[in-house]
């Protein structure tokens, strides 16, 4: 069981001016990065199919990491575009999803390098928290969206001497002149997700703007 101290807090979640680049090769080995674990993939399997819509749709993953997310979401049917600021993730993420239906773009997740083109999900899992204007982000996303289409957040607070993060209080309050339809899912009760226990503030965000 973790006991919450800043040391246990989950990779590159200490310094928000992480070499991402450097961080990739190791990147995976977190068991909810690369989810090599067949639990910990059947968990984030049945979460996202649970997020996601029944029908093939397209997803947007922002910070999208390796892909791991993204190739779940592929899995489903999918169509998947991921944003990465690190061209490392980037390259890993491609390999990891040679031959589905996904694109990945190097670009900055508050700016999302699209375009004009929508999507009926925007993913973003440990990102919002890091970036200086989360409101603004927020309104970014939501405007990235069909109609119909929904955000799904995951966020959480980590650590307990010197806590980072965003808690859902505060998540939903930014969400709230966006959209009255926002449903919040407790993570930490479910040890699956994580290869371990853990006992700090992890949660998911389904919103539609």
């Amino acid at each position: 069981m973790t006991t919450n101290s800043d040391s246990e807090m989950p990779t590159g979640l200490r310094d928000v001016d992480v070499d991402w680049d450097a961080e990739a090769v190791a990147f995976d080995d977190e068991p909810d990065h690369g989810l090599r674990d067949p639990e910990v993939r059947r968990a984030w399997a049945d979460r996202m199919a649970q997020w996601l819509p029944e029908r093939p749709a397209d997803v947007l993953d922002l910070g999208c990491g390796t892909g791991s997310l993204s190739l779940l979401a592929a899995e489903r049917g999918h169509r998947v575009t991921g944003v990465d600021l690190s061209p490392a993730m980037i390259d890993r993420a491609r390999a990891k999803l040679a031959g589905r239906p996904a694109v990945f773009l190097v670009g900055d997740a508050s700016a999302p390098p699209v375009g004009e083109e929508r999507f009926d999900v925007v993913l973003v899992r440990h990102v919002l928290w890091t970036l200086p204007d989360p409101a603004r982000v927020l309104r970014e996303w939501s405007g990235l969206l069909r109609p119909g289409g929904r955000l799904v957040l995951v966020e959480g607070v980590w650590g307990t001497v010197s806590p980072v993060g965003m808690s859902a209080e505060r998540l939903t309050g930014l969400l709230a002149p966006l959209t009255e339809d926002v449903r919040v899912e407790r993570l930490s009760d479910d040890a699956r997700l994580w290869g371990r226990e853990v006992e700090d503030e992890r949660y998911a965000v389904v919103a539609r703007p």
